[in-house]
């Protein structure tokens, strides 16, 4: 017969810790657009996004609505704003490197765990990060931060991945982090409603100034735009079960 569960032997889930100890944001700041991007990631956070308004925002920080478009043009711009404060604050993470020091196994599992960390943290924002790719729409999948996808593709093929096996590798590895998270925050509350997507026309061919400071990201561009959502979904789903039927063995 099974022991009793114990929940005291339950595994730590040491993102959630991490996440649990942060401490708020301070609000003796003078009014810029650094202190109205971390409120309105507040709201998003409390209230979720449907209900963010230039007028809600500017009542939460005690100043009328207009005095906001003085530093944020937009609700659009304040979304992008939102979504640069979430990366931001991963660039800040210390467990997270932006290449490779202990091999590239390291340096991925370093990256998944900010990744959930700021997931865990912030979501209800969180699915902002793969709807709004501005810089670079066309990407497979989306991800809101070129700075990020250099990081990876540059990271893996000074690790001896050919450039092939780098995007394979980004293909595989952002879809299983976006899929998983996704399916996480909206069991807290996030809202993952039709995420953006390119419209009719829209190939990715054309010369994006984005990419200027992203030579890899630019030299692969054809690459990453192509889409293998299907192959890739049945690739994972092999995998998952060659795995379960190990667990199954071992069990």
């Amino acid at each position: 017969m099974p022991d009793k569960w114990d929940p005291s032997k339950e595994g730590v889930d040491a993102d959630a810790d991490v996440v649990a100890g942060q401490a708020p944001p301070s609000t003796r700041v003078p009014l810029d657009r650094a202190r109205i991007v971390a409120a309105a990631l507040s709201y998003i956070d409390e209230f979720g996004l449907p209900g963010l308004s230039m007028r809600r925002l500017g009542s939460l920080l005690g100043v009328e609505a207009m005095s906001l478009y003085r530093y944020v043009p937009g609700r659009e711009s304040l979304l992008d704003g939102v979504v640069e404060c979430i990366v931001e604050e991963m660039r800040a993470d210390g467990d997270v490197i932006d290449s490779p020091r202990d091999g590239w196994q390291d340096f991925l599992q370093r990256l998944a765990h900010g990744v959930r960390r700021i997931a865990l943290a912030h979501p209800r924002a969180f699915p902002l990060v793969a709807s709004r790719p501005v810089e670079a729409p066309w990407l497979r999948p989306p991800l809101r931060s070129l700075e990020w996808v250099e990081a990876f593709l540059g990271g893996l093929t000074d690790e001896g991945f050919s450039e092939q096996a780098a995007v394979g590798a980004y293909r595989a590895f952002t879809s299983f982090l976006l899929g998983h998270l996704l399916l996480e925050v909206a069991t807290l509350g996030a809202d993952v409603g039709p995420l953006d997507v390119l419209e009719d026309g829209e190939d990715g061919e054309d010369e994006d100034p984005h990419l200027a400071d992203y030579p890899t990201v630019k030299r692969l561009s054809s690459s990453l735009s192509e889409d293998h959502s299907a192959r890739e979904f049945e690739e994972a789903l092999e995998g998952l079960l060659d795995r379960l039927e190990l667990l199954r063995q071992e069990m």
